[in-house]
């Protein structure tokens, strides 16, 4: 008797150029319609990514932007409210090769126009700044003391020991704009580098590899290594994405999991976007997660009250019989990987507030 094994070959990958202009074919065309702001938003952010990196691109890889492009300085016109996704979309297609001037005109119709200015945000008035400094664009009102604000939010390093996501994914913000994505050093003191740690703690901790990603690069873009064990963990995560094709398919997926992911990869020296892709209407999916610890770990020290302790070594015989062995394991790992973990234990565990 004789065993037959079929061979099922594996689907020959693209190179990267050709990915890429697949990719930017299905976010400009088969994604979203163009009125659309989270067409703005998917299409700002994966052509950052590619500007920021330095990817290599096919001639023709843009002509799916191409009308946006021309029409750009009408639509600010028009659409004054999205003039950053709108400032950044045309400025990467022309650093990325697209020629023509649009990018100029308009950081100079948003600076005579102060759009700036109506912005209550630090982290979006450093955005603008950043965006009308890519064409020599001056602010109309300097406002000398802005990023000096920007790390000091940084540098608070309490904030990051709780869960915020909004305050994570602001601190990883300021980090790409100050050091205008890796070009410069973003001069960030000791505590906003105990601040990412501390944010990083909690998205491993989450099995949040969007979060994570974006922290570890903002490490890197701050000449800091990140613990080997988020990495190894990342690099993982993107190869599991499944990339789906059809022309009824949801977009409410992990689509900017999946772009920052694979720009986590790049910024490490390793090749992104490793799955066939096709300039088609896609969907991208995680793969399935599994319990997570952050919420079994907060339980179990809310519910301890006045006996918490801010040593981790006395907490985990406390509360070690209450979280489930994949939690407790989790934990366990990243006590013994992370150079900050007993600091963010002691702010997470908010012994001063029983």
């Amino acid at each position: 008797m004789s065993n037959i094994v079929t061979l099922r070959p594996v689907p020959r990958l693209a190179p990267m150029p050709s990915r890429a202009m697949a990719l930017l074919d299905c976010v400009a065309r088969h994604r979203r319609r163009e009125e659309d702001v989270f067409w703005l938003k998917e299409n700002a952010e994966l052509l950052n990514i590619l500007e920021c990196t330095d990817a290599r691109l096919e001639p023709g890889a843009l002509e799916a932007h191409q009308a946006f492009y021309d029409s750009a300085a009408e639509r600010l016109a028009f659409f004054p409210q999205y003039y950053r996704f709108l400032m950044s979309i045309t400025l990467d297609l022309e650093d990325l090769g697209l020629p023509g001037d649009q990018g100029l005109r308009l950081a100079e119709a948003a600076a005579r126009s102060d759009l700036a200015g109506a912005e209550l945000s630090d982290l979006q008035r450093m955005e603008a700044c950043r965006l009308l400094a890519r064409r020599g664009v001056a602010p109309k009102l300097a406002d000398p003391g802005l990023a000096d604000r920007l790390r000091d939010f940084c540098a608070r390093a309490q904030t990051f020991a709780l869960p915020n996501k909004k305050a994570a994914y602001e601190l990883t913000h300021i980090v790409f704009y100050l050091s205008e994505y890796g070009r410069h050093d973003p001069r960030l003191a000791p505590e906003a580098v105990t601040s990412l740690h501390f944010a990083g703690n909690l998205a491993f901790l989450e099995q949040n590899s969007d979060l994570l990603s974006e922290i570890c690069i903002a490490l890197r873009y701050a000449g800091q290594t990140p613990p080997v064990l988020w990495t190894a963990w990342l690099r993982r995560e993107a190869h599991l994405f499944e990339v789906e094709t059809g022309p009824g398919l949801s977009v409410l997926d992990d689509y900017h999991d999946y772009l920052v992911s694979n720009w986590h990869l790049a910024v490490i020296g390793e090749e992104p976007f490793r799955q066939p892709l096709a300039p088609v209407r896609m969907r991208f999916g995680r793969a399935v997660q599994q319990g997570t610890a952050l919420r079994e770990l907060s339980q179990a020290l809310f519910d301890l009250g006045g006996g918490r302790t801010a040593d981790w070594s006395v907490m985990r015989g406390r509360i070690g019989a209450a979280l489930s062995p994949q939690a407790l394991d989790l934990l366990d790992t990243l006590a013994r990987e992370s150079a900050h973990f007993d600091a963010f234990f002691e702010g997470f565990a908010r012994v001063a507030r029983a």
